[in-house]
């Protein structure tokens, strides 16, 4: 199956600690897993592989808490003319 052009399918997160830390998200299509990998500079310490049907519970918890964390913020009404 051929896949769109400009699609993502990885991408890295600086921890907040910094320090080198960071999280990769990487779709192993071919393997039929996401991979959740923990790094400090260059060195892989840690991965979890979660199952597609697994991938929803993560997604809305990262969904459900960004959006508690930071509610939308009003659209400025125009300025009166």
């Amino acid at each position: 199956m051929e896949r769109a052009a400009g699609v993502r399918r990885s991408a890295v997160v600086p921890d907040a600690r910094d320090q080198g830390r960071a999280l990769r998200a990487t779709w192993h299509h071919e393997a039929g897993l996401l991979v959740l990998s923990v790094w400090r500079g260059n060195v892989c310490v840690s991965t979890a592989r979660l199952r597609p049907e697994d991938v929803p519970v993560l997604i809305e918890v990262l969904a459900s808490g960004l959006a508690e964390a930071y509610p939308a913020v009003p659209a400025a009404s125009p300025a009166a003319g």
